[in-house]
């Protein structure tokens, strides 16, 4: 029976060609787009699952100027850690880090960058579950100038040779040798800490920096004892900060924990994030999986749709089985067979696609994740038990309905198949023709967002300016290098700064003494700079000056933005801004200010001008140089640029990248989210096409001869082609009508995550209408002109 079941569906498939196709094709696209949506959601939340402890990373809020503006921040203290494990019960156990990037390391004269190590407290291990293949976990850290290096460190720096015992150097502003006491296993891909060494807080920390309650320069981690409530940890810290930062230390500080394990798709608050590795909001991970969800069910409706349309066929068929006594379950399950097979080959076809849209993905993503459906027993079960539902699913209301027909009233022709089916297919396809449109409204509305974001003017000039990174030992020759750049027509002008404008500016404690009253104490955001970025980046001044260019005024002079000088007029709303300039203001010993800048958005636009301030301090060591060099000959200014640097850094690699491509980066994610919405809201419209190109297909050859008639009495080809359309069009029009207040409920709430932000107007949903209409009628219209322009002699002749 199995076997004949098989024979009538397969005869059925290619007797039935065209409609197959569109099944098998609708479904081929929407599985594959929902595998490679469903992997990349099962790398996302496969991160740092291999860790077996109960671990928390320490984050803190920090409270910024005195208008009371709050940051979470992933930073905590040096000295957090072991006192909180002194004072908390609940704490097992802690371990802290600190990152370096392109560390500079050395043997036997060869020298090489590793992209990130790690100093870290000798409980590394006793915290996390990385794997070592060489050396003992619990002394392989505890003495100073220890060092693990990961398995492709080893190979790069000593070949095969046995690393263990060999001693490698750092070159700094100290020299440091350490000796190799452990290898471990390459990082998984899927650990949000990723690192090439780990070596001994000791090795390079002086003793009094471990006391030094002033600084967040840090992630701390803790282990948490079982049946510990994290919440109810958290209200025991602020008399904690209390005792060590004193009585207004909460003011301006909180902290919280957060689960290691949601670090990575949780965090996309938290700013001074330097070691996420891949860092993705777990909400635009879940809003892939939903539209996935929906490309696939869109999917299975077109099968629904086009098989009750088709019932008429298949109704002689069921009544002639019934007659020779074929009982309805038997039936039905002939049906369900059906679909099945044609979903499993449906998969085929997936699996094929998705074989060539991964390296695709995995470009865009920034991942690699791997398809290997045949990898384990879990990966097999799911995948044939998902096709297994996907064609139960598809066909069990088209095998219901069929199964149901009565023997004598088909055989007699006495019932009209499918006469009631007709608004359930419209129904459905309004369905999918409202997820398609919604989807496409907010791929318009992200793209623009975007745009927008990345076209703003951010209050200074990012044209033709080249950032260039500089360490502790570079900076060093940071004047002569400017010198020497400016010495060419190449370049107009050279400043050096703390940070890259776009990241997250950190954070510190400074004082003020206004005019009358007490000296005040707050936090605010700080921007270390050369006297003359204000000129090369054209940022504006609203009062007072510039910084001077003597050097013996360095550290002493500070410039405040608009924001941060309202913040310290607070108490005197009506002064001018003006007013401010020379009153003391700085660190411990108070400096002044020398000018109030305009508002400019040092951080991405997704956040609001927060208060800040810069000053001119050249002993703080910069960490960037800007060059803006002659737009009009970019390759020579480069290459100019790096011959300039390999003179002074022979042993250091240049590295460069343009302003406008770090704001792409800092955009990357958002970047991400919207060309992968665009393209499931493009498989969701060329399913739902399929779809309806399929239900034109079936109401033109049900109409033949009626169209025949029509045409001997005198229609004409634009009226039979309208007759053909008119009902389709209608529903899309009024898939569109359903769309529209999802798409600006949805889109308005979106964008109050932006504090600078397009407007949800009207133009874009006539756009997507207008297109969507225009896509339909394409789609449509190629049945119907065929059935329009077919000779009525062919259609009419048996009659």
């Amino acid at each position: 029976m199995i076997k004949n079941y098989f024979k009538i569906a397969w005869r059925n498939i290619w007797k039935n060609s065209v409609f197959s196709a569109i099944n098998i094709i609708g479904l081929a696209v929407g599985m594959a787009a929902f595998m490679v949506i469903m992997m990349f959601v099962a790398y996302e939340k496969s991160f740092d699952n291999f860790h077996t402890k109960n671990i928390y990373r320490l984050n803190e809020v920090q409270t910024v100027g005195q208008e009371g503006t709050t940051q979470k921040v992933a930073l905590s203290m040096f000295p957090m850690g072991p006192a909180l494990k002194m004072k908390f019960p609940e704490i097992k156990n802690f371990t802290r880090i600190n990152w370096h990037e392109k560390y500079q390391m050395t043997y036997n004269n060869e020298r090489m960058f590793l992209p990130e190590a790690f100093a870290v407290d000798s409980t590394f291990f006793q915290i996390f579950d990385f794997k070592l293949i060489s050396g003992d976990q619990k002394t392989a850290l505890s003495k100073p100038n220890s060092i693990l290096l990961t398995e492709k460190t080893a190979k790069k720096l000593f070949g095969d040779a046995n690393p263990i015992g060999k001693t490698v150097t750092h070159y700094g502003d100290d020299t440091v040798s350490f000796a190799v006491t452990g290898v471990l296993a390459n990082v998984p891909q899927n650990s949000q800490l990723q690192f090439d060494a780990l070596f001994s807080f000791s090795s390079i920390y002086k003793p009094w920096m471990f006391k030094n309650w002033g600084g967040n320069w840090l992630n701390t981690y803790l282990e948490l004892a079982p049946g510990t409530n994290p919440a109810l940890l958290e209200k025991k810290f602020p008399s904690f900060i209390t005792e060590h930062l004193g009585k207004d230390g909460t003011k301006y500080m909180k902290l919280f924990v957060l689960p290691l394990k949601d670090v990575h798709a949780h965090s996309a608050d938290i700013g001074l994030d330097y070691i996420n590795y891949q860092k993705f909001d777990k909400k635009s991970t879940n809003l892939f999986a939903i539209i996935a969800l929906i490309v696939l069910i869109i999917a299975c409706v077109n099968f629904i749709n086009l098989s009750t349309a088709r019932s008429a066929e298949r109704a002689k068929e069921v009544g002639i089985r019934k007659s020779i006594g074929a009982y309805r379950f038997q039936l039905a399950i002939q049906f369900l067979g059906e679909t099945v097979l044609i979903s499993f080959i449906a998969l085929v076809l997936a699996i094929g696609l998705v074989e060539l849209a991964l390296p695709y993905i995995n470009n865009l993503s920034d991942r690699k994740i791997n398809f290997n459906v045949f990898g384990s027993l879990g990966a097999i079960s799911f995948v044939f038990g998902g096709t297994v539902l996907i064609g139960l699913i598809s066909g069990i209301y088209p095998a219901i309905y069929l199964s149901s027909f009565q023997a004598a009233k088909v055989l007699k022709g006495s019932i009209q198949v499918g006469k009631d089916k007709g608004l359930l297919r419209n129904i459905l396809v309004i369905t999918q023709f409202s997820s398609a449109i919604f989807l496409m409204i907010a791929t318009v509305f992200v793209l623009r967002q975007l745009k927008f974001m990345q076209k703003q003017d951010p209050g200074y000039n990012r044209e033709q300016i080249v950032n260039i990174p500089l360490d502790r030992i570079t900076t060093k020759k940071y004047e002569l290098f400017k010198n020497e750049l400016l010495n060419s027509t190449l370049v107009s002008g050279v400043t050096a700064s703390q940070d890259i404008l776009g990241s997250h500016l950190d954070q510190t404690g400074v004082s003020f003494k206004p005019a009358n009253g007490p000296k005040q104490e707050f936090g605010t955001t700080l921007l270390v700079v050369d006297d003359n970025y204000l000129d090369l980046y054209k940022i504006k001044l609203a009062a007072g000056q510039n910084f001077s260019t003597d050097k013996k005024l360095n550290g002493r002079e500070y410039i405040v933005n608009e924001a941060l000088a309202k913040s310290l007029l607070k108490d005197h709303p009506k002064a001018p801004l003006s007013s401010l300039i020379g009153l003391q203001f700085g660190f411990d010993s108070l400096g002044t200010i020398k000018g109030v800048a305009k508002n400019f958005n040092f951080n991405s636009l997704q956040y609001k001008i927060e208060p800040m301030f810069m000053v001119c301090a050249h002993a703080w060591d910069f960490r960037n140089i800007s060059v803006k060099i002659n737009g009009s000959n970019t390759a020579a200014a480069i290459a100019f640029i790096k011959s300039k640097w390999d003179n002074l850094y022979p042993d250091y690699p240049f590295e460069y990248q343009f302003l406008d491509d770090h704001f792409n980066e800092v955009y990357k994610a958002d970047n991400q989210v919207s060309q992968i919405v665009g393209i499931l809201a493009g498989l969701a419209i060329f399913i739902s096409c399929l779809g309806l190109f399929g239900l034109a297909s079936h109401s033109a050859e049900k109409r033949v001869k009626e169209i025949g008639v029509r045409k001997v009495l005198g229609a004409s080809v634009q009226r039979i082609v309208l007759l053909l359309s008119g009902n389709f069009l209608k529903l899309v029009l009024i898939a569109n009508i359903i769309a529209w207040p999802l798409a600006w409920y949805a889109m308005d709430k979106w964008l109050t995550g932006f504090a600078y932000r397009i407007n949800v107007t009207w133009i874009t949903f006539a756009t997507v209408a207008f297109i969507s209409v225009l896509i339909a009628l394409v789609t449509i219209s190629f049945q119907s002109i065929k059935a329009a322009i077919a000779s009525p002699v062919k259609s009419l002749r048996s009659e």
